[in-house]
């Protein structure tokens, strides 16, 4: 027999760089680690040396750990292993090599299908936590077309990015994400009137998601959704 409220969401988890005497949060609501979100059990595995900076920027010398923590996921019984950081795509070919299980390191793996949904004139917006680092590689774009209707913005420079790369991490107040998302997204729309859908490449954003849909009107797509399409449709031993 097979179940699929059974299965197990694996998560790679940034190294934080934490000491014992840190401060520890609760997930917050929406976001890919509360346990809400999926209404499964939810693991994970921190990636050693995978600290955020580190990761958004790129460093290949990471892809052996980012290897080891998802064997480790698939050993604890992850049916679905994802990350905490859209940047991890850059190891989504090594990993998915190295694990029998569907692999969803990024909501950047969305692009191709999001595009083939709108108008061959409309223009789908990318938000991610850093359009600096978030280039051609990461993007998966082969067509020259395609990658003329995919707009970039990030909120490099903001509160939430600076928050997030503190040691010790310093955690950026709800409003105020949704607030540096909102006007970013403002931006873009103001110089690119036909974007007509929005993917959020940073896992951070999930949790104001929906009230930037309400705020846009526009469909929002993130990490969470395209792990809970990859959930459904794989089967865990009942």
């Amino acid at each position: 027999m097979y179940s699929r409220s059974g299965l197990t969401l694996g998560i790679l988890e940034l190294d934080e760089g934490l000491s014992p005497d840190s401060p520890t949060f609760a997930p917050r609501e929406g976001s890919l680690l509360h346990p809400a979100t999926f209404n499964r059990p939810v693991i994970t595995e921190m990636v050693e040396g995978a600290l955020a900076d580190v990761i958004i920027r790129g460093d290949a010398s990471l892809e052996g750990a980012c290897v080891a923590a998802a064997e480790r996921l698939a050993a604890r019984g992850a049916g679905v292993i994802t990350a905490d950081c859209g940047f991890f795509i850059r190891h989504q070919q090594a990993i998915s090599a190295a694990v029998n299980v569907p692999v969803v390191t990024s909501s950047l793996l969305l692009i191709p299908a999001l595009l083939r949904q709108l108008a061959p004139q409309q223009k789908l917006a990318v938000l991610t936590a850093n359009s600096r680092h978030c280039g051609e590689d990461l993007l998966g774009i082969q067509n020259p077309a395609d990658r003329n209707r995919v707009v970039v913005g990030g909120i490099e420079g903001g509160v939430y990015i600076r928050n997030a790369l503190a040691r010790p991490f310093v955690r950026t107040d709800v409003d105020q994400i949704e607030r540096e998302v909102g006007d970013r997204i403002a931006k873009l729309r103001a110089g690119y009137p036909d974007i007509a859908m929005i993917l959020f490449e940073c896992t951070g954003f999930p949790i104001v998601a929906d009230a930037l849909r309400l705020k846009t009107g526009l469909p929002i797509y993130d990490i969470t959704d395209l792990c809970k399409l990859t959930l459904a449709t794989a089967l865990a031993p009942a």
